[in-house]
This record gives C-alpha cells, sequence and structure tokens, in this order.
C-alpha cells in the first residue's frame, strides 16, 4: 500500500475538484489527523519539487492543479475560443445552477442552440433530459468551475448576507 501523502495526492488528481478534509480523510479511510498530516507532507513535497502542478488550500478544500506559472501554456493549448454569446449564455446558465433549455432560449434567444452545442462539445455544460420529455435540464459541469477558477456561484442575496 502506497503512503498516505501518495494516496491523497491519486484521490486529488481522480476527483479534479477541491476536497474537504473530512472529503480526503473518508477516501483515503483514514482519520483527519492523519489527513492533515499527510496533506501537509503532500504540500511540502510540492513545494521542494521542480513539478508543474501544485497542492493549494481553497475556501472550497484541498486541490490539486496546475500552477499559475503554466497558465500561458494551458491557453495556448487548450484554448477556450469561446465569443461573447457563449460566454453570456454560459454565465446565464451558471448563475441559474439549473435552468431548462426552453427558459435559456427565451432569456438568450435562438442563437442560444448553437451556445449550447458549443458549451456540451467543450465539457463546460451537461445536458438532461427533462422527465416529461420536453426539454431539457442544463447545469455547468466540474470542468467550468476548474476553467474559469471558480468555487461556486451564490445568487446575490447570499452574497450580501455573508459580508
Amino acid at each position: 500500500m502506497p503512503r498516505l501523502a501518495t494516496q491523497i495526492e491519486a484521490i486529488l488528481y481522480l476527483k479534479g475538484k477541491p476536497l474537504s478534509i473530512a472529503e480526503i480523510a473518508e477516501f483515503a479511510r483514514c482519520d483527519k489527523d492523519a489527513t492533515e498530516d499527510a496533506l501537509l507532507e503532500l504540500m511540502a513535497d510540492y513545494a521542494h519539487r521542480d513539478s508543474a502542478l501544485e497542492v493549494v488550500e481553497t475556501p472550497a478544500g484541498y486541490s490539486l492543479q496546475l500552477r499559475s506559472s503554466f497558465h500561458d501554456l494551458m491557453q495556448d493549448l487548450v484554448p477556450s475560443e469561446l465569443g461573447v454569446g457563449a460566454l453570456r449564455t454560459l454565465a446565464a446558465i451558471a448563475l441559474k445552477k439549473t435552468i431548462a433549455q426552453t427558459d435559456l432560449i427565451e432569456l438568450r434567444g435562438s442563437g442560444a442552440y448553437q451556445h449550447i452545442q458549443e458549451l456540451i462539445a467543450l465539457g463546460f455544460v451537461n445536458r438532461r433530459r427533462q422527465t416529461d420529455g420536453r426539454s431539457y435540464w442544463l447545469q455547468v459541469t466540474d470542468k467550468f468551475h476548474q476553467h474559469f477558477e471558480l468555487e461556486q456561484l451564490l445568487p446575490p442575496l447570499e452574497k450580501q448576507s455573508q459580508s
């Protein structure tokens, strides 16, 4: 069995999103204290090696991510070729968290059909058929949150109450 820090590295890589210490401990099948110690060990390992990756603590938990010094390379290799219209459509989906495709078309116009196809192809949006079979539910994916480095989107009223 690999050491706990290595297991945690694999967990963070495979999940591809920030995880709390409790979540990591559950996946690693160990207690929170051992998880914290192994996370510190893993973070120190990454801090001392010449690596494109790093383990960071975010408000949503711990994450394995590309170092910021490599963001230009990422933009060159994985360009986000979204036009303004597609970005606005994506923003509308993200702000609503889950929206019916018919409601989105009413909000954004018929050009949103093409935007939706593009966003699905890029992996930023998931689409699933509604139970009545008449339309689809749309929502953003984990890839959206990772690509745009967003933990979560809160409605304006929730943001104000947190201040």
